[in-house]
């Protein structure tokens, strides 16, 4: 595929991402973050942040089939979970672990259940879209070309 095509590929999924509340203006800071030409710093710091995630929920998980709920436990997790989402600038992530540590301060099992089944459903739904943008990226890349600048 020619470089222009993947180019315009890629501002088309970044910016339909924007769009779709996936992600916010932090993904571009960290994507300015790397150095021309190169991947590796991005697809790494999105690699631990999707190892990191994956941890926590697992822990959530965990937590929620408890006959006792610890929900301090619960809610740390979802705080941090948060906070490297916001990191990320996994927007819609982000957002349902606010939701999710407010529920955890009130005690709600079944709204914590339910909340959990959300961001069991939003971060593979974010996780294969920034892996699907940086495999662009990457053919991009590959093909000599530069990386477009995108604005959310």
């Amino acid at each position: 595929m020619e470089v222009v095509q993947l180019q315009r590929r890629f501002v088309e999924l970044l910016s339909s991402m924007f769009t779709e509340g996936y992600l916010d203006e932090q993904f571009i800071q960290i994507q300015g973050l790397q150095e021309e030409g190169s991947t590796d710093f991005l697809v790494e710091v999105m690699s631990m942040f999707f190892q990191d995630s994956e941890k926590l929920m697992h822990e959530m998980n965990i937590a929620l089939d408890q006959q006792f709920v610890d929900f301090k436990k619960i809610e740390a997790n979802a705080h941090q979970l948060k906070g490297s989402s916001a990191s990320m600038g996994a927007k819609r992530v982000k957002d349902v672990c606010a939701a999710f540590r407010s529920l955890c301060e009130g005690m709600d099992r079944e709204g914590c259940l339910m909340c959990f089944h959300q961001l069991k459903h939003e971060f593979p739904l974010v996780k294969g879209k920034i892996e699907a943008l940086l495999r662009l990226q990457q053919q991009i890349i590959a093909a000599g070309g530069a990386v477009p600048v995108v604005e959310p």
